[in-house]
């Protein structure tokens, strides 16, 4: 299976309603591929809407890494550093969008 087919069972298992079960599939993908920006921004927002703040964060910030001239990532990475108290570096995240966004 490829990578984005496995990206598309997960999204299905949120779709049906298993969000901790669609974390469980994109950990598992993002172990095997570390490099799948798009995994990792929606593990940033699934584990936030998890209150799983710290692995919403990294896995934001890795989002960020991989897509550095995406001003969504930023934008996300900011969200979850907020839930997660971290308003700092949230606000800092949402300057790097805005100047991103031009």
């Amino acid at each position: 299976m490829t990578r984005q087919e496995r990206y598309a069972a997960a999204e299905k298992i949120k779709d049906e309603g298993d969000l901790a079960g669609a974390v469980v599939a994109l950990e598992a993908l993002v172990a095997d591929e570390p490099d799948f920006a798009l995994a990792h921004s929606a593990l940033g927002a699934w584990c936030t809407r998890l209150e799983r703040h710290q692995d919403a964060v990294r896995h934001a910030r890795r989002a960020c890494e991989l897509e550095p001239r995406d001003p969504f990532s930023y934008t996300a990475l900011s969200v979850a550093c907020m839930r997660a108290g971290l308003i700092a570096e949230a606000e800092e995240a949402l300057a790097k969008s805005r100047m991103l966004q031009g």
